[in-house]
């Protein structure tokens, strides 16, 4: 016998597109993202690099994220995923992946910070803030991520 409630999959909730995206919590999420993102390449690249390596990867997962996410938002404002349940494993394995990034680079800007406390180019109070922004930009992606997976 068939069953006459809705099916799964018109249950589901419609994916934002235009202001609208600012409206719904996990899409919220990006703006955000993208703000504390850029605080963490500009603080970065603000200092006196001392350790090149670290900062370095710090400096690609902030840049590159940034800009995906930058990308990310203009495509839900301008509609581009056209309410397709793709669009939601797009969205959820992106921000799973790149909290795991920005987590190791937070982690390599707070080593970088606490040598730069005792260094010669003591750029410490810069350090210590991208520090901050990196591991706040860092629960922001895994918010998302979560609050994707979980709707």
């Amino acid at each position: 016998m068939a069953s006459v409630g809705p099916s799964a999959a018109s249950t589901q909730p419609d994916l934002p597109s235009g202001a609208a995206v600012f409206k719904t919590i996990p899409y919220a999420f990006i703006l955000p993202e993208i703000v504390c993102g850029t605080w963490v390449w500009i603080l970065v690249a603000a200092t006196s690099v001392s350790l090149p390596l670290l900062q370095g990867w710090v400096m690609y997962v902030s840049l590159t994220s940034c800009l995906i996410s930058l990308l990310l938002l203009l495509s839900y404002l301008l509609g581009f995923h056209r309410n397709s349940e793709n669009w939601k494993v797009l969205d959820s394995l992106y921000h799973g992946t790149t909290a795991i990034l920005y987590m190791s680079a937070a982690v390599l800007q707070a080593n970088a910070t606490i040598n730069s406390e005792f260094g010669i180019n003591a750029n410490y109070q810069l350090n210590s803030a991208a520090s901050f922004f990196a591991f706040l930009t860092t629960f922001l992606y895994i918010l998302h991520a979560f609050s994707i997976y979980y709707q």
